[in-house]
C-alpha cells in the first residue's frame, strides 16, 4: 500500500514535534556541530542532530508498528536508541516490545531505558520488573530496597516494589525478596505488612498473608485496605472469624461501601444468601438514598432462587431510574442504562422460569444503545428456542448493523440457532458464504472450524483453526481446540503439547484448556499429572464432558470406585452427554 501525501505530512509533523529541541545537537556561531563533546548527565537528553537518516528510521519504525509489524519497529528504535543515547527511543522499543510480547527484547529495551535515564521511575521500574519475570533477581532486593531509602514518598515506593516484585514467577523467592527489600524503619508503615501480605498471599501462605494484613489493620485501624484483605485472606484460614471481624470493622465503619460490597459477594459465594440479604438491608438503611442497593439486593434474591421478590425490586429500581431521568433530563445520566442493566435481569429470571414470552418483552422494552443490538440478537435466540425459526430468522434480518463486528454477531448467532436445530449444514452454509463476506473474521472461521470438525471434515477443520491462529495469535480458544483434537485423536502429539502449552500460558485457569492438557498428559502417559489437571477442570467445570476424561483415567489407573462416581455426577448434569456415553459404552462399564 502506498502512503498517502497527507498522512507523510502527518507521521513527519507528528516525529518533529516529539524531538523536542534538547535533543538536538549544540551548534557554535559558526554552525559547528558541539554534540560531540557533550556528555549525557542524569536526567539530561543527549545532543544529537536529527538527520534524514535518524528521521527515516523513526518514521518507517512507526509506520511497520501502525501495520501490525511490532517486531520490526522494536528493534529499530532499540537500535537508534543505543545509537543516539535517547531514553524515548528505548521506552518507545519497550513499548513495542511489549506488544509484540517480545520479553527478551523488552527487556533489553527496558535496560537501555533506565541506563539512559537513571532517574525516571518508569524506566527503572520497567527494568526491574522485566527481570523478575524473566527469573533474574539477583541484587534485586538490594535495589529496591534503595529505592525505597531513596523515596521521598515512601509508601509509594512500597507500592512500586510491590508491582516489580508481584511480576516474578516463583512467588516463594518472591517473598524472600519483599522481606529483604522492606528496611527495617520502614516495618512500621502499614503499606510495608500489606505488600509483604500479597506477597505471601501469592506464595500460597494464607496464615501469614493473614497476619500481615492484620498487623497492618493495628497501624491503621481506619485502612479499607488492611481490613479488605483481613476478609479475602481470613476466608482462607478461618471463614467465621474473618467475616466476624469484618462486620466488627463494618459497624465503626459504616461507610465503607467498597468493603461491604466486597463481603456481601463472599457471603453469595458461600451461599449464604440471607447472610448477604441482611448486610445489604443495613447498607440500605444507613444509606437510603443509594439506590444502586436495590439492583444490588435483586442480584442476591436471584442468586438465592428467591424470583418473584427479585422482579418486585428490580421493577422498583426501573422506576426510581425512569423518574431519574425525567428529573434530569441529561443525556449524560446513566439513568437509561442503568434502567436496562434491570431490564436483562429480569430477562434472565423469565427464562430460568421458562416464560420467554415475558423475557422477550422485556428485550423489546431495552432502550439503550450500547445494549439494543445484542438485546434483539437475544430475542432472536428466544424465538428459535420457542421453535420458531422463520421469526428467529426474520429477527435477525431485521438487524441493522453498523460495524463489521456486529455484522458477525448477526452472523454467529444466526449459524448457532441451525446448529442447535440440528440443521448443521445449512449453519456451516451461512458460516462459508460469511467466511468469504468477512475474510479476516477469525470468529467466523473458529466456528466454522468447529462445524467442519462436528461432521467429520478434520482437514477443513485444521486448516480454519490454523488460519484463525495467524489471524489472532492471541486466541487460546483456537491453540486450545486444535491441540486437544491432535490430543484426542491421539496423533501429533508433539504439536499437541506445543499448541497446549501456548493456550495455557494464554488463560492459565481456563478449565477447557486445563481439561484438553489433562487429556493429552494421559495420552503420553503421565497419569498422576493427567488426574490433576482433569481434577482442576472438573472442580470449575463439573460438565459430563470432563466427567468422561476425568473417569476414564481414573478407571484406568484402577479407582474404578471414584470414577463411577464422577460418571455418575455428570450423567446427573447431563444425561444424554454423547462424549460420556460413548466412553461408557467403549469401557464396557455400566452404572448402578
Amino acid at each position: 500500500m502506498k502512503l498517502s501525501i497527507p498522512l507523510l505530512f502527518a507521521v513527519f509533523a507528528s516525529v518533529c514535534a516529539a524531538w523536542s529541541p534538547p535533543l538536538l545537537a549544540a551548534t557554535d556561531t559558526n554552525g559547528r556541530e558541539q554534540g560531540e563533546q557533550i556528555r549525557l548527565r542524569a536526567g539530561e537528553l543527549p545532543a544529537v542532530k536529527l538527520t534524514a537518516d535518524i528521521l527515516y528510521r523513526v518514521v518507517a519504525a512507526e509506520l511497520s508498528a501502525s501495520r501490525g509489524g511490532y517486531d520490526m519497529a522494536s528493534q529499530a528504535l532499540l537500535d537508534l536508541a543505543r545509537e543516539t543515547s535517547d531514553p524515548r527511543l528505548a521506552k518507545r522499543a519497550f513499548q513495542f516490545s511489549m506488544v509484540a510480547r517480545d520479553l527478551s527484547r523488552a527487556l533489553a529495551s527496558a535496560r537501555v531505558w533506565a541506563m539512559l535515564s537513571p532517574q525516571d521511575p518508569e524506566a527503572v521500574a520497567s527494568s526491574l520488573a522485566l527481570s523478575a519475570s524473566n527469573g533474574q533477581t539477583a541484587g534485586l532486593a538490594a535495589a529496591l530496597k534503595a529505592r525505597i531509602e531513596k523515596a521521598e514518598d515512601k509508601e509509594q515506593a512500597i507500592a512500586q516494589a510491590s508491582a516489580i516484585v508481584n511480576k516474578m514467577s516463583d512467588k516463594r523467592v518472591a517473598l524472600e525478596v519483599m522481606e529483604q527489600a522492606l528496611p527495617a524503619e520502614q516495618r512500621k508503615l502499614p503499606a510495608a505488612h500489606l505488600a509483604l501480605s500479597d506477597a505471601a498471599w501469592a506464595a500460597m501462605d494464607a496464615g501469614r498473608a493473614l497476619s500481615e494484613a492484620q498487623q497492618a489493620q493495628r497501624l491503621e485501624p481506619e485502612s479499607e485496605d488492611a481490613a479488605q484483605r483481613v476478609l479475602e485472606y481470613g476466608l482462607k484460614v478461618d471463614p467465621d472469624a474473618a467475616i466476624s471481624q469484618t462486620r466488627a470493622y463494618l459497624v465503626s465503619n459504616p461507610e465503607r461501601r467498597r468493603l461491604q460490597m466486597m463481603l456481601v459477594n463472599r457471603l453469595v459465594e458461600r451461599r449464604d444468601y440471607q447472610a448477604a440479604l441482611d448486610q445489604v438491608g443495613a447498607m440500605r438503611r444507613h444509606a437510603p438514598e443509594d439506590f444502586d442497593l436495590i439492583y444490588s439486593e435483586a442480584e442476591v434474591n436471584i442468586r438465592a432462587g428467591n424470583y418473584e421478590k427479585a422482579q418486585v425490586l428490580l421493577h422498583d429500581y426501573i422506576n426510581v431510574q425512569t423518574q431519574r431521568r425525567q428529573t434530569i433530563n441529561d443525556k449524560a445520566s446513566s439513568a437509561v442504562a442503568d434502567a436496562s442493566d434491570a431490564r436483562l435481569l429480569l430477562v434472565q429470571i423469565a427464562e430460568k422460569q421458562g416464560r420467554l414470552d415475558d423475557a422477550i418483552k422485556q428485550l423489546d422494552l431495552i432502550d439503550d444503545g450500547a445494549l439494543r443490538y445484542q438485546a434483539q440478537v437475544h430475542k432472536a435466540v428466544l424465538l428459535a428456542r420457542k421453535g420458531d425459526l422463520t421469526k428467529a430468522k426474520v429477527a435477525i434480518d431485521a438487524l441493522q448493523p453498523q460495524d463489521i463486528h456486529e455484522r458477525t454477531v448477526a452472523v454467529l448467532t444466526m449459524a448457532s440457532i441451525y446448529r442447535e436445530a440440528g440443521r448443521t449444514d445449512t449453519a456451516v452454509q451461512i458460516l462459508e458464504k460469511a467466511d468469504k463476506d468477512i475474510p479476516d473474521s477469525a470468529e467466523i472461521k473458529y466456528d466454522l472450524a468447529m462445524l467442519q470438525e462436528r461432521q467429520g471434515n478434520i482437514e477443513g477443520f485444521e486448516t480454519l483453526m490454523k488460519r484463525v491462529i495467524e489471524i489472532d495469535p492471541e486466541n487460546a480458544n483456537a491453540y486450545n481446540a486444535l491441540g486437544y483434537t491432535y490430543a484426542d485423536q491421539n496423533r501429533l502429539l508433539d504439536e499437541a503439547e506445543d499448541l497446549l502449552e501456548r493456550a495455557l500460558d494464554l488463560d492459565p485457569d481456563n478449565p477447557y484448556i486445563l481439561d484438553s492438557v489433562g487429556w493429552y498428559l494421559f495420552r503420553v502417559g503421565d497419569h498422576e499429572a493427567a488426574i490433576e489437571y482433569l481434577q482442576r477442570s472438573y472442580r470449575q467445570l463439573p460438565s459430563a464432558d470432563v466427567a468422561a476424561h476425568l473417569g476414564e483415567v481414573l478407571w484406568f489407573t484402577q479407582r474404578h470406585d471414584q470414577a463411577r462416581l464422577v460418571w455418575k455426577e455428570g450423567l446427573n448434569q447431563e444425561p444424554e452427554n454423547e462424549t460420556l456415553l460413548k466412553t461408557l459404552q467403549r469401557l464396557g462399564v455400566i452404572l448402578k
